[in-house]
């Protein structure tokens, strides 16, 4: 008997929600839009700084081996276009006015004072152990150290400056180490290529993968998840419109005085939206795995990872659910509870890191997206597909989103309880 009712409840809300054409658009049709718009924005971004450079202007007074070799790092680099028609004073005038982002001068004769500076210690060195008798005084005099100005728009980001001049110092530093190694041969007279085991440490990046399979998030790793966690949580908008029209209606009136129990028919708008949620879900991952690969994007990959998904749409569908059933309990009317709705589900997802990392926030806001169940979701798909993980692995945050099921559930039949008892 408990389940018949359970499925007129179910029938219930299919049907109304085929009367409101409006709210199965915002369903379905708004979060497909969102997931290839916004993924097709993010990858042709990417795409586009990788591919794009930055004109600054290059003024070699140097004209020699150092500045040539600084000059070639810069083009190599594909990053920067090298203006060339420019003197220092013009070049300062374009900078500062905000025409380029920067310049760089090259000074003279910083060739052949680097090549003194560094032959007169190796001398000095060479000579301190015996090696060499009666050195040269003359050759021994240190020259001055030469400048390499660098000039900024006073616009430009202290980041891309600090990347700029760590740039130029690790060309120069390289440039300098070449012809150090190179004074020393000429000076011991050994044809031994010193230069070969400089670099005793190096880096090498370590990422997971399985199976050998490369795990490193791409634009389509992101969004497929994020936007379908924006979608399941957008229904909060047509469950609680629903809400607010039973009782506007009289309909929970009915239901309140009928012999089936009110979590009855809480239930059977959880089953209803649940399968909403993973139509919506499959929706997105279709779209990942089959439409984006024809429009240039990277395909969704998810082998063996399925399963472990779908548990966490469930999940994220049972908290979604519940915030709409509060929300739709409390709103007295539906001017209240659609805007509200709305822009609830749009503060969580912005806080819950769907646009912007959580990395990338304030420590103040990385604390506050702890507590967004968006950002419980998200990490557990991220779990998934970058990390490998499997429903075990997750277990923290199905647990703090199947609680914050619980809580809405739970304050949402007290308040009608108290609003029924009035």
């Amino acid at each position: 008997m408990l389940f018949y009712k359970l499925w007129r409840s179910f029938v219930k809300e299919v049907l109304l929600l085929k009367r409101d054409i409006g709210g199965i658009v915002i369903i379905f049709v708004m979060p497909l839009l969102l997931i290839v718009t916004i993924t097709l924005i993010q990858d042709s971004t990417f795409k586009n700084l990788e591919g794009s450079k930055i004109p600054i202007i290059f003024i070699d007074n140097d004209k020699s081996e150092v500045s040539k070799n600084i000059k070639q790092e810069l083009e190599n680099s594909k990053t920067f276009q090298l203006l060339t028609n420019y003197n220092e004073k013009s070049a300062q005038e374009a900078v500062f006015g905000g025409d380029y982002q920067m310049a760089i001068v090259i000074p003279k004769n910083l060739t052949k004072d680097i090549n003194s500076n560094i032959d007169s210690k190796v001398q000095t060195i060479v000579s301190s152990f015996g090696l060499e008798e009666n050195p040269d005084k003359t050759q021994l005099k240190a020259i001055k150290a030469k400048d390499i100005h660098l000039y900024f728009d006073p616009a430009t980001n202290i980041g891309f400056k600090n990347n700029v001049m760590n740039a130029v110092n690790k060309m120069v530093f390289e440039i300098e180490n070449k012809k150090i190694y190179k004074a020393f041969q000429d000076q011991l007279g050994t044809t031994e290529n010193l230069e070969e085991n400089k670099n005793l440490i190096s880096f090498k990046e370590i990422t997971p993968k399985k199976e050998g399979m490369d795990v490193m998030p791409n634009s389509v790793q992101h969004n497929v998840p994020a936007w379908a966690l924006f979608a399941i949580f957008f229904i909060v908008v047509p469950l609680s419109i629903n809400l607010v029209k039973e009782k506007s209606q009289g309909t929970s009136v009915r239901v309140r005085v009928g012999p089936t129990p009110y979590y009855v028919h809480i239930l059977g708008k959880t089953f209803t939206y649940l399968i909403i949620c993973v139509i919506q879900f499959l929706l997105m991952v279709a779209v990942g795995v089959y439409l984006f690969p024809y429009m240039d994007l990277p395909k969704f990959d998810i082998t063996g990872k399925m399963l472990p998904m779908l548990v966490v749409t469930i999940f994220a569908g049972l908290a979604a659910i519940g915030f709409g059933v509060l929300l739709g309990t409390m709103a007295k009317t539906q001017e209240q509870s659609a805007p509200f709705g709305a822009t609830s589900v749009v503060v969580l997802a912005a806080v819950g890191g769907i646009w912007v990392p959580v990395f990338l926030m304030p420590e103040f806001m990385q604390n506050i997206a702890k507590f967004s169940p968006m950002n419980w979701g998200l990490n557990a798909y991220y779990d998934i597909i970058l990390r490998n993980s499997g429903i075990g692995s997750i277990a923290k945050e199905l647990i703090f989103l199947f609680l914050f099921y619980i809580a809405m559930i739970v304050i949402s039949l007290f308040y009608e309880r108290k609003q029924n008892a009035v």
